[in-house]
Order: C-alpha cells, then structure tokens, then sequence
C-alpha cells in the first residue's frame, strides 16, 4: 500500500487541524493504521491507532480526549482529528499502515512497514 499525507498546516493554540492519509494500491480497512509524530531533536512518537477489523482504537494518553483517528472505507483514507491544539503538539506527522502486527506491537513505530510523508504541524502560542 502506498500513503499520501496532507493537511497540516499552522494554528494558534486552542486550534484544530485535520491530517488524512490517502492509501493507494490496497483497502486500508485490511490494515492497522496510525498516526506517529516527530518534533526536532527528539524521537518519533506514536499517536493514535485504529485496529484492523475490529477498529479498536488507541491513543497516546497525550492527546487522548483531543484528537481523534478514524477511517474512511469508501475514500480508502485515514484522518487526524486534532482539537484543542497545544504548542507541544508540534511535529512532523507520519501515517504509517501495516497489515500482520499483533495487539501489542501497535503502538510501535518499527512495527510498520508502509509509511506516507511527512506534513508539518505547527502550533504557536
């Protein structure tokens, strides 16, 4: 599966933004698929993930009860919804798709083998 990453962009604090990530090649809904971030300096971090079949979703507890990850079966995209943005939630964000890891791999980022670009995200207080 090939991924396309868009939609980020620069608010203030308190902002929202919405990331999708356009699959091509495969149906996303035969794989997991997460959103992992990078800020400068520092290592890339998991985000949110949605579970293949089931949709069993996880959060970093970060941006729990603020951002929201889901998934579009007809558009084959998975999206970002990040509400109540914070100066700290700047970084680069990444999808990132795989179909075979198990339950306690998926909050891994080495345990993904399709990755999009990344789109910058940056939020000014």
């Amino acid at each position: 599966v090939q991924l396309q990453a868009s939609g980020g962009g620069s608010v203030q604090t308190g902002g929202s933004l919405r990331l999708s990530c356009a699959a091509s090649g495969r149906a996303f809904r035969d794989y997991n698929g997460a959103w992992f971030r990078q800020a400068p300096g520092k290592e890339r971090e998991f985000v949110a993930a949605i579970r293949r079949g089931s949709g069993f979703l996880y959060y970093a507890d970060s941006v729990k009860g603020r951002f929201t990850i889901s998934r579009d079966s007809v558009k084959n995209t998975l999206y970002l919804q990040m509400n109540n943005l914070r100066p700290e939630d700047t970084a680069v964000y990444y999808c990132a798709a795989d179909e075979t890891l198990i339950t306690s791999q998926i909050r891994f980022a080495s345990a993904y083998d399709a990755w999009g670009q990344g789109t910058q995200v940056t939020v000014s207080s």
